[in-house]
């Protein structure tokens, strides 16, 4: 990664990663480290699982997730996360949102090139 280039990710993912966690919990409940595994995959979004457990406090005392405990076959109880209405709301929200934002985005960093 070019120097410079981690301060830029690190913003975006500020920004982003909060919708991008709302919107894995949309389809289904989802553990932790599930959640940390998906976000990881491409080692853009999230490199490291260090910032996502304060994400999800910080999500479920907002009201965006609520969590349950549920058994697993492979060791102690696991904490799901699931959407709640107001995080339903927040993930359209963001919907209607990005779209627009991005295509600024890229219309504005894109003028200086042929």
């Amino acid at each position: 990664m070019v120097p410079g280039e981690r301060g830029v990710l690190t913003q975006l993912r500020r920004g982003a990663l909060e919708y991008c966690v709302l919107a894995l919990l949309e389809p289904e409940e989802l553990y932790g480290l599930d959640i940390a595994r998906r976000l990881g995959q491409d080692r853009v979004l999230m490199d490291g699982e260090g910032t996502l457990y304060p994400l999800l406090a910080r999500l479920r005392r907002s009201g965006l997730v609520g969590t349950t405990w549920q058994e697993s076959t492979e060791g102690p109880p696991r904490r799901y996360y699931g959407l709640t209405p107001e995080g339903r709301e927040a993930l359209e929200s963001f919907r209607r949102t990005w779209g627009p934002f991005r295509d600024a985005v890229d219309s504005t960093i894109s003028r200086g090139s042929p």
